[in-house]
């Protein structure tokens, strides 16, 4: 073949595999046979290999490719991706359609779809074209997943027909009942621990940072929601249906509405037939039809007034409870856990469920063999929710809550106020030290990410680590070759696994990284109880570096925003702790930062010194965190709810309507992105 027949076979080939993946895994209807499918794949390989100048990022040989992502960027939405407001009853969903109705003098129609239970997406496109694929994040903002989502089969890299120019669609990631169920039954043939449900393992696949690895799991996509300047109709019913003639999976399980009973039986329906289903949902989304409605509805702060969803009745079923055992976290707190005759809820089979503390199972007066409810909270974590009395065996005795700690046998405490018992032999204690280790290493604090619980219990079982600085005298020769022998839940097999070169490298050089973390992420790491990630930023601004927290009064703590007495008592008692200090230490010694950065510590002015601001909405030219940024650099305070001492509101898109009530009540003053740029100027 010539050039050009050799570009023209190429592009032929893009079309044929487009349409039989569209016709595989949108329409569930194969049009070829796997192996002529994959011979086309392979022709097309081979052409794009021996002409690289015509290899395209949105050719379907690149599903499966991509370089592994170290670190997902952070991506700002074009259009926030707000959550929408819940309901469980028949009465909050007359009282939404009523407020509808107060506000929409004409006739409307609503549009009923299933509520699919599995992780947020947005897929922006340009020209037809995949360009960017971005989590929900915290609404304002997410992970770029771009690469890992090109492997979804049933979303479109190229799109065919009169598409936008440029447009956005969102829709929920999902794993299917039977891809979950054999991913779990891989994994425990392995010696892995299956996952807990289909909606954390698809979460966990669209962050992992191999795209190859990812493509190996049976990941799935239904479209249901279109954002864009020249989308072409006016109603979201019939932008989806358009949708999939431009290719896209979009949910046929969805219909328009009339009335309010004609949303009631929808919701029956489904209600009782979800459970026949695939896949899982966990409810119906009930939105407005028309978008000009939407125009005059808007939005509150945290979610559109033009839609609502309704959420399906926890699934409890009754099931024996056999046995308790108790878990240790890596702040000792001691947890009960149930151990139950197996169940089918929900979709999975439940073993397990959390009896959360001493006072729940005295109050619930629960025994070993009573009949238990459990049922599965937001359809995820599994609970004990009550007991049949009136089914108890005879025999039974009352529980009592263990004394000594059940791994390293130390003796509980309970501190006064508090539910839960706690092991105070932080250094010794296994599940404590194994658990502070796993917390380190975790992706918002150093961010080692060669590292892994099951690395972790490896590195400890083998004596290598007792806590975080050991991580830093680890040396290859202590790693190369390290073992373990894992064994199958499902067939009792053995499996070694071991350190290879290519591990050992990657652990040490993620170690090695890990030295230039800022400081607030560093005293995130090291774990002082109820010293989350927004607490240690805070602490970090307010006092610089570790020194001056250290030597910190209570009554310097209290002056931090947001830390009380809770707070400021455990971080006294954790630099009271001489093993605490020696840890700090020696995480200096091996190069840590324990110091903000003279970029982070510039202050700009003293223009806003005295000022205190509550932020509030989205903004344009910077990020809420950009922005308190700029206040503190401006000598300024960031203050979280609305008073008499607040000096300023900083109100963007979408500020919450509660705060701007409160300012308007109390006459202070509320300014624009632009005015406060000016402030600062």
């Amino acid at each position: 073949m010539d050039i050009q027949q050799i570009e023209n076979r190429i592009n032929e080939l893009h079309e044929l595999l487009n349409a039989h993946n569209y016709n595989y895994y949108v329409l569930d209807k194969p049009s070829i046979s796997d192996f002529e499918f994959d011979n086309l794949l392979l022709e097309l390989n081979s052409l794009e290999k021996e002409h690289p100048e015509f290899l395209r990022p949105d050719s379907p040989t690149q599903r499966v490719g991509g370089e592994v992502t170290k670190n997902f960027k952070q991506v700002q939405h074009t259009y926030p991706m707000l959550s929408l407001g819940n309901t469980y009853s028949e009465e909050e969903l007359t009282d939404f359609d009523m407020r509808i109705r107060k506000t929409i003098a004409e006739d409307f129609e609503y549009v009923c779809e299933l509520k699919f239970d599995g992780v947020a997406i947005g897929l922006s496109y340009e020209n037809g074209r995949l360009i960017q694929a971005v989590t929900r994040g915290d609404g304002v903002q997410g992970d770029d997943v771009t690469s890992n989502v090109k492997t979804i089969k049933s979303i479109p890299l190229q799109l065919k027909g009169d598409f936008p120019q440029k447009f956005e669609i969102r829709g929920e990631i999902f794993l299917p009942h039977a891809g979950f169920e054999k991913m779990n039954n891989d994994r425990a043939e392995i010696g892995e621990e299956p996952f807990a449900n289909p909606r954390n393992a698809a979460s966990g696949s669209l962050k992992m940072q191999d795209p190859k690895e990812v493509a190996r799991r049976p990941l799935d996509c239904f479209l249901y929601f279109l954002n864009g300047e020249n989308l072409p109709f006016s109603s979201h019913y019939e932008n989806l249906m358009k949708a999939k003639e431009w290719g896209f999976k979009v949910s046929n399980y969805m219909i328009k509405c009339q009335s309010l009973p004609d949303v009631f039986d929808f919701i029956n329906y489904w209600n009782k037939a979800r459970n026949e289903l695939s896949f899982d949902i966990d409810g119906i989304v009930i939105k407005v039809n028309d978008y000009r409605h939407w125009q005059q509805l808007g939005f509150t702060a945290k979610s559109p007034r033009w839609a609502i969803a309704y959420k399906f009745k926890a699934e409890k079923l009754a099931t024996t409870l056999l046995s308790i055992d108790f878990q240790v976290g890596r702040t000792g707190t001691v947890t009960p856990v149930a151990n139950l005759k197996p169940i089918l809820l929900a979709g999975t089979i439940v073993k397990r469920a959390s009896l959360h503390n001493e006072d729940f199972i005295k109050n619930m007066d629960i025994r070993i063999g009573d009949l238990v409810y459990v049922e599965k909270g937001g359809e995820i974590i599994p609970k004990v929710v009550g007991v049949l009395l009136d089914k108890r065996p005879l025999h039974t005795h009352a529980f009592e809550f263990i004394a000594n700690c059940p791994e390293c046998g130390s003796k509980l405490q309970r501190a006064t106020g508090e539910s839960a018992w706690f092991c105070q032999n932080e250094n010794e204690c296994p599940p404590q030290i194994k658990g502070k280790l796993t917390h380190f290493i975790h992706r918002k604090a150093m961010n080692i990410d060669s590292l892994g619980e099951g690395k972790i219990e490896m590195l400890y079982d083998n004596g290598l680590v007792k806590n975080a600085a050991d991580l830093y005298d680890l040396t290859y020769e202590q790693l190369i070759g390290l073992e373990k022998i894992l064994v199958s839940d499902v067939e009792k097999k053995q499996k070694k696994l071991s350190f290879q070169e290519k591990t050992v490298t990657n652990i040490l050089n993620g170690i090695a990284l890990s030295r230039k973390v800022g400081f607030e992420r560093v005293l995130f790491a090291i774990g002082i109880r109820y010293v989350g990630e927004t607490v240690a930023k805070k602490l970090a601004l307010y006092f610089h570096n570790i020194e001056n927290l250290m030597a910190a009064t209570s009554e310097e703590l209290l002056n931090v925003d947001e830390i009380g007495i809770k707070i400021a008592e455990s971080i006294l008692s954790f630099f009271k702790g001489q093993k605490n200090l020696l840890l700090i230490q020696r995480l200096k010694d091996k190069g840590l930062q324990f110091e903000l950065s003279s970029q982070q510590m510039e202050t700009r002015s003293s223009l806003l010194k005295g000022k205190s601001f509550v932020v509030s909405g989205v903004f344009e030219q910077f990020s809420r965190d950009e922005i308190k940024t700029l206040i503190e650099q401006n000598s300024g305070k960031n203050v979280s709810s609305v008073s008499s001492k607040t000096d300023y509101v900083l109100a963007g898109e979408n500020m919450g309507p509660e705060k701007r009530k409160k300012a308007e009540k109390l006459n202070i003053p509320i300014i624009s992105e632009a005015e406060f740029v000016e402030m600062i100027k």
